[in-house]
């Protein structure tokens, strides 16, 4: 069977290619199965949580019995009541016992269907199957979040500590592992108000699971490896696989996204007739550009989530236009949920955009809301036509004539007004004169505050323009040194330089310097 690259349900080695998971599966045994741990496997969307779990339980049943369940297969009406779900989780321990090849464990014959069959009747039933059982029961529940809704579910969590905290005498489950989006401590964002107030930490005594479920570059490259060995590309894997890091910081869904959309769309396109050239760095950005067009379940969660946390919303566009520094707390409420949802991240003790591709695909939302009505946009659109020449842009054009548009509709604006949403007009203005052939993204590393590095692509030809907050003569040419030696980085021999100055005495306008053998070219608004 022909393997594919796969982004949709969980992977399998026979028939996709993958990252391995053997050291994963490993360390996730040794540090919480064995030592006896119940935790919670909580990452975004399509993070491999369940390609996880099932790769887990293959690995532990030499040791182990694994139970494993998917709260996706139980429907609304299996919540309704306690003694409701006691019966349907366990039928659901029934069909999952029945299809074990080594059937030696079996659930007591209670009267199930009783109306008084509880939970309390179903842990009674779970702990004597413990303790019949040759070997350490594990418990797997994929998709638990999918019940968080449901005061019972939160009543079957109070049940499982309870036994766990007296497993000594009353014998449970070895390990439970539970995995979903939602972080069983935030299951409260789903109850119901009237249900709220009966939320008390019932999963307490989960350990804290901090496995990292990206893909390094590294990883990546097996992948690749195992590609390479059945298509013969001669792509230099190393170097692809890193491409492909720095836009996805090994999200998995997004690595393979690229490597699908490579493998089945952009080999035999034009500019990519050969397998070569579109396993490369530019076959990389052409996939990734293809992507942020299409809508996709996870940038559809995406916006969900950001249209129902308004302060999420707010957070990450003061993130990406001003570069607003946001020390990072797990606790503070939008920053949980950004981090729940798979949005952000931690970086040197800061909130940070999870990745490159969430970046740009975040810009071009907010991009696009403020197109709407914006007059900036609107002039971008109109002054395209000179900027493209010979499918190549002109950079130097493009930012003689913003300084034009820009003196003449925003010179007396207040200063404050211009560090606020300067940076946003210029991206504004630019995105129409490269929208369906170019991208560009917002470099991380560089950005705050005094300053944002935006990397344009166009056609393959990249433009590095800093844009910066005029703070003096000396930071401005601080900043220079500064944009040469990311000229230097990126090897380029020009670069461009855009100062939003609010000195009164400033010289409008653009000019060419050198500086440390390199050109620049800056220009003052």
């Amino acid at each position: 069977m022909k393997r594919r690259f796969n982004i949709t349900g969980s992977c399998n080695p026979q028939r996709h290619y993958m990252v391995r998971l053997e050291d994963r599966l490993k360390k996730i045994t040794e540090d919480y199965v064995d030592e006896g741990c119940y935790f919670v496997i909580n990452k975004g969307r399509q993070y491999g949580k369940t390609t996880t779990l099932e790769a887990l339980e293959s690995y532990l049943k030499e040791d182990y019995i694994v139970l494993s369940l998917d709260f996706q297969l139980m429907g609304t009406k299996d919540f309704a009541d306690e003694a409701t779900f006691a019966r349907s989780f366990r039928k659901d321990i029934l069909m999952a016992l029945e299809d074990m090849d080594d059937r030696v464990v079996t659930l007591p014959q209670t009267a199930s269907e009783s109306a008084e069959y509880g939970l309390k009747e179903l842990f009674i039933d779970l702990s004597s199957m413990c303790k019949n059982s040759p070997r350490p029961i594990v418990l797997m529940i994929d998709e638990a979040d999918s019940a968080g809704n449901n005061q019972v579910f939160i009543d079957f969590l109070a049940q499982l500590r309870g036994y766990y905290l007296k497993r000594n005498k009353k014998p449970i489950f070895h390990s439970v592992i539970l995995a979903g989006v939602y972080n069983i401590k935030n299951l409260k964002l789903k109850l119901s108000p009237e249900s709220e107030h009966q939320y008390n930490s019932p999963w307490n005594i989960a350990a804290h699971f901090d496995i990292d479920m990206s893909f390094s570059a590294g990883q990546i490259a097996s992948m690749l490896e195992t590609y390479e060995a059945d298509y013969h590309t001669r792509m230099d894997i190393s170097n692809v696989a890193e491409e492909i890091y720095q836009y996805t910081s090994g999200y998995p869904v997004l690595v393979s996204s690229i490597c699908k959309r490579i493998d089945e769309k952009i080999v035999g396109s034009s500019g990519f007739e050969n397998p070569n050239q579109a396993w490369s760095k530019e076959g990389v950005a052409k996939a990734v550009a293809e992507m942020l067009r299409e809508s996709t379940p996870l940038f559809e969660s995406m916006v969900k989530q950001l249209d129902q946390y308004e302060e999420l919303y707010t957070m990450i566009e003061d993130i990406l236009y001003q570069g607003r520094k946001i020390p990072f707390s797990p606790d503070e409420k939008s920053v949980s949920i950004g981090i729940m949802f798979g949005f952000l991240t931690e970086k040197n003790g800061q909130v940070a955009i999870s990745n490159r591709i969430f970046e740009m695909y975040l810009l071009n939302l907010f991009m696009t809301k403020e197109a709407i009505n914006s007059e900036v946009f609107a002039k971008g659109g109109s002054d395209k036509p000179q900027f493209i020449k010979d499918n190549r842009l002109d950079m130097d054009l493009v930012l003689q004539k913003f300084v034009e548009y820009f003196d003449e509709i925003y010179n007396k604006k207040d200063a404050a007004f211009i560090e606020k949403y300067g940076r946003k007009f210029f991206l504004l203005y630019l995105k129409p004169i490269i929208n369906g052939t170019g991208n560009y993204y917002i470099e991380a590393q560089t950005r705050d505050e005094r300053r944002t590095d935006v990397i344009v692509d166009y056609l393959g030809e990249q433009f590095i323009v800093e844009l910066k907050i005029w703070h003096g003569k000396e930071y401005n040419e601080r900043g220079e040194r500064q944009l040469t030696e990311y000229l230097e980085y990126y090897h380029k021999d020009k670069g461009y330089l855009l100062s939003f100055n609010f000195n009164q005495q400033k010289e409008i306008g653009v000019k060419e310097i050198q500086v440390c053998g390199r050109t620049i070219i800056e220009a003052v608004v």
